[in-house]
């Protein structure tokens, strides 16, 4: 599979590690590439924010980071984190040695932080931006204060969870295409089923982005539109196939039609109708 296969844990272990690193094993064995993870602590939102105690639940440990970058290294998988702030980029950057970074719908008009990631960029050399609620030109402005990363995505994304069919949107590839020529151009979904993470591979997304959990119904925003074992194995066998199907730009008589094209083409007889 060329398409890079982000599986986001997120928060859907609910801060307990042991079913995280269930998670890591599954992912590994659904084919995923990537298995993302978040970090942050409840206090950088502040004590006040109406979802303090739900974030000092899951919020993941230094201790754990390492645990499941081993972990990640052993299944071969790729460790990923999203970060969101001056400190946690250090600490992913400097600490753990990430050479890649994902930075979160919510990051993108954070000029100071992307600013600081960006001048990590001896170190950094991969950033995963998603574009959730932004425009173009905002995302214009992201690109300019990313503009020192050598390998630069951005994600079409939808900041609901799950997204319903109606606002997925998935033309707005196309319209980032356009805009951002030369860089590539992903999806990173929140809603249920497969099928708009086929349609992103079919308009040219070289990235893929999905939660992950157990089952759908799990409590939290991020388990309805998220993949499970059998889904994710299930998509990574469909993005396959259809990367196969998809070919290359150009119209060419295919090989194995070749040897009809004689026949195919051969001068009918002018007769009529018995």
């Amino acid at each position: 599979m060329k398409t890079v296969l982000i599986a986001e844990l997120g928060e859907n272990h609910y801060g307990r590690w042991d079913v995280c690193r269930g998670m890591v094993e599954e992912v590994a064995a659904g084919g995923a590439t990537v298995a993302k993870f978040q970090t942050y602590t409840a206090n950088q939102f502040g004590s006040d924010h109406k979802w303090f105690d739900w974030f000092r639940g899951v919020e993941m440990p230094e201790e754990v980071h390492f645990e499941m970058q081993q972990l990640c290294g052993e299944l071969g998988l790729t460790f990923l984190s999203s970060t969101f702030t001056r400190r946690s980029t250090d600490f992913l950057v400097d600490r753990m040695g990430l050479r890649a970074l994902k930075l979160a719908s919510s990051r993108i008009v954070d000029i100071e932080l992307l600013e600081h990631v960006n001048a990590r960029a001896e170190q950094v050399d991969t950033v995963y931006l998603s574009t959730g609620g932004s425009t173009i030109e905002e995302i214009g402005r992201a690109v300019q204060c990313l503009g020192s990363i050598e390998h630069l995505s951005l994600l079409h994304c939808v900041s609901q969870y799950p997204t319903e069919d109606h606002n997925v949107n998935l033309l707005a590839i196309r319209a980032m295409q356009a805009a951002f020529p030369g860089i590539p151009i992903g999806y990173s979904d929140h809603s249920r089923g497969i099928e708009a993470c086929l349609a992103a591979v079919a308009l040219g997304a070289t990235v893929l982005e999905k939660h992950f959990t157990y089952h759908t119904r799990m409590p939290g925003d991020d388990h309805q539109g998220a993949l499970t074992p059998e889904t994710l194995a299930e998509l990574v066998g469909q993005v396959t196939r259809l990367e196969t199907m998809l070919g290359r730009e150009e119209k060419t008589p295919m090989p194995d039609e070749q040897m009809a094209l004689s026949q195919l083409r051969g001068k009918m007889l002018e007769v009529d109708f018995e």
